[in-house]
């Protein structure tokens, strides 16, 4: 790519030199920066505002706090995510907005706060939060006319949406290897592996057909269960023996550990709560009404890394016995038999979604013999690793992209490389 003819020192660490014809501007000279309000007072549904926040639409407004394109930043909450506006909008109260001053294209002034590192201003934790006063006095490097800093954003705009394509596109793949990961688990449990089988009907609507020779059984007869405990906050320790708690399930895995019981607090009736590798934990609370968007029924398997942790309240433990792998019994409960027994079941009480135990434990499944299942359970793992790895070298990609992204927006606007050639 072309570079400039002459630079010079911006006095700027983070951007460095800069083409000698730039200029160094605060971001209080580039732009007003207005504060979001409340939006109850004009939330309407069929209104023909958005109401933005750096979160994105919360809704619709039938009023409009400003009608000139604008940058949207975070004030509380999500404040590394810049969103450019160029219709009339209501800003919510967490958020803040531009006004651009007449030498200023707001489209390049959204790529400059791309490049802005928020880690840098953020404080609070809970909550991140950015303050006005700071976003105000952020250093940029910025053309002099705004001509120029049209040119460059608008080079953008065509540059980015070509590698904003390009993730999309493998986003696509990597969720496609995701369905098929799902499929190949569909399939082995219950048609099984050997399309030779001969097939019967399983009596199970949502079944259908199973291979004839196996057989199916309610989950209580081939495992055993326990109730998490509600374990008080007293016996709660920054180090120790892990508690899962349902939070804690995230896609089939245990993750984010933040409770733990010290060593030197153990009870014997801890004891019953227990987990060992190849337990099954399903949450049987959730926190929202409806049963597809709460966390009810989230699966997931333990594996040695969280064996001997202690099970919390709103969970369950399925041990298998021994007619049936603990590994079959995990495909089992993750596949889309199990997902659509487990929706039928859900209730909701107290705006809350909830599992009737027992109505899980009664659920029938297909089980074949013990050496076919490790057969499948083969199978599954291996079709499992070939898209494995394909969705990790789609991921470096889509890696590799976001990062070139970024590079390539804080190049263009602090003038290492020249995008237009009539400058």
């Amino acid at each position: 790519m072309q570079k400039y003819n002459t630079y010079k020192e911006s006095g700027i660490e983070r951007v460095g030199e800069i083409p000698e014809h730039w200029e160094v501007m605060r971001m209080k000279y580039l732009t007003d920066i207005g504060n979001g309000k409340d939006h109850k007072g004009v939330w309407d549904n069929d209104g023909p505002y958005s109401i933005l926040g750096s979160g994105g639409e919360f809704g619709r407004a039938n009023e409009f706090l400003y009608d000139k394109p604008s940058v949207i930043l975070g004030r509380k909450g999500t404040i590394d995510k810049p969103m450019f506006i160029d219709e009339p909008f209501w800003a919510v109260d967490t958020a803040y907005f531009t006004m651009s001053k007449e030498y200023t294209d707001t489209k390049y002034l959204f790529y400059l706060c791309k490049t802005i590192n928020f880690d840098l201003y953020k404080y609070g934790s809970a909550v991140p939060s950015v303050n006005q006063e700071e976003l105000k006095e952020i250093s940029f490097s910025i053309p002099p006319t705004k001509s120029e800093q049209t040119q460059i954003a608008t080079y953008l705009d065509r540059k980015t949406t070509e590698i904003d394509q390009l993730i999309a596109d493998k986003k696509g793949l990597v969720k496609l290897y995701k369905e098929e990961k799902t499929a190949v688990i569909n399939q082995a449990v219950t048609k099984g592996i050997n399309p030779d089988f001969k097939m019967k009907d399983s009596g199970i609507e949502w079944l259908g057909e199973i291979p004839e020779h196996w057989v199916t059984k309610p989950i209580k007869i081939v495992s055993s269960y326990f109730k998490g405990m509600a374990f008080k906050s007293q016996f709660f320790e920054d180090k120790g023996v892990p508690i899962i708690k349902a939070s804690n399930i995230k896609k089939t895995t245990i993750k984010k550990i933040s409770s733990f019981i010290n060593l030197d607090n153990q009870l014997p009736e801890f004891e019953r709560v227990r987990l060992r590798t190849g337990d099954i934990i399903v949450s049987t609370v959730g926190s929202k009404p409806d049963v597809i968007n709460s966390a009810v029924g989230q699966i997931a398997y333990i594996d040695e890394e969280f064996s001997k942790s202690y099970l919390n309240q709103n969970t369950i433990c399925i041990r298998s016995q021994e007619d049936i792998k603990p590994k079959f019994l995990k495909y089992i409960c993750l596949s889309n038999y199990m997902r659509s027994r487990i929706n039928s079941i859900a209730l909701w009480i107290a705006n809350q979604a909830y599992i009737e135990v027992e109505k899980l434990r009664e659920t029938h499944i297909p089980i074949p013999i013990l050496e076919e299942q490790i057969d499948i359970i083969e199978n599954i793992e291996g079709e499992h690793q070939v898209l494995d790895s394909k969705i990790s070298k789609a991921q470096k990609y889509i890696d590799l992209l976001t990062e070139y992204r970024t590079a390539l927006i804080s190049e263009v606007v602090t003038g290492k490389v020249k995008v237009i050639d009539d400058i």
